[in-house]
C-alpha cells in the first residue's frame, strides 16, 4: 500500500463553477513539507466572470487575459509537481479548507485538459475533519473564525492560493496531530 501525501489546496476563481467560470490561481504545498510549493495564475476559460469574486483575490483579469497560463500547461505542470512530490511510494491526497469548492475546480479542470486527475476522488476535507476532531455538532462552528486557538493557522488568509494552502496545512498538521496523539 502506497503512503499517503497530504497536499493542501486552495484556489481562487471567478464565479461559482466550473467550465461557465475560471480559475484565477491555484496554490499547492505537502502538508508536512509546506515548502514544497506549487503556484501558478490561469488565462480564463469563459468570457464570463462575477467582478466582486474577482476581487476577493486581488487578481487582474485583464492581466490573466494576456499573462496567465495556458490551463493545458498548467495542469500538466502541477500533474507533474504531484508526481515529483510522490514519486513511486506515495498516494496524493487532496486537503483543502472547505475542499467542496476548491476540488470541484481541481478535478474539472484537470478532466476536462488531462483526461485523467491525479488524486481521484480522495480528499480530506478539513472543515469535517475538525468538526470530528474537535467534536462539532453544527457544520456553523467549523468556519475559519470559529476555529479553536489550539488548531489555528499562524498565518492570516490573504485569499492569495499558495498562502492559504499553507494556512490550511497548518491548520490540518495541527488537527492530525491532535489524531495521532490520542
Amino acid at each position: 500500500m502506497k503512503k499517503e501525501v497530504f497536499i493542501s489546496v486552495d484556489i481562487e476563481a471567478d464565479g461559482p463553477i466550473p467550465g461557465d467560470y475560471s480559475m484565477s490561481s491555484l496554490g499547492a504545498c505537502v502538508v508536512d513539507r509546506p515548502d514544497l510549493s506549487f503556484y501558478v495564475e490561469f488565462r480564463p476559460i469563459s468570457e464570463k466572470f462575477i467582478l466582486e469574486v474577482m476581487i476577493v483575490s486581488g487578481l487582474d483579469r485583464d492581466r490573466l487575459v494576456s499573462d496567465g497560463e495556458d490551463p493545458d500547461s498548467a495542469m500538466r505542470r502541477f500533474a507533474n509537481w504531484i508526481q515529483g512530490v510522490c514519486g513511486t511510494w506515495g498516494r496524493p491526497v487532496f486537503v483543502a479548507f472547505n475542499a467542496t469548492y476548491d476540488w470541484m475546480f481541481v478535478h474539472w479542470y484537470f478532466e476536462h485538459f488531462l483526461g485523467h486527475d491525479p488524486f481521484g476522488i480522495s480528499g480530506w476535507d478539513i472543515k469535517a475533519y475538525y468538526a470530528g476532531v474537535a467534536k462539532k455538532k453544527w457544520w456553523s462552528e467549523t468556519s475559519m473564525r470559529k476555529i479553536e486557538e489550539e488548531f489555528k493557522s499562524f498565518k492570516s488568509l490573504t485569499h492569495n492560493a499558495l498562502d492559504d494552502a499553507r494556512c490550511q496545512a497548518e491548520i490540518f498538521r495541527r488537527l492530525r496531530q491532535k489524531v495521532i496523539a490520542g
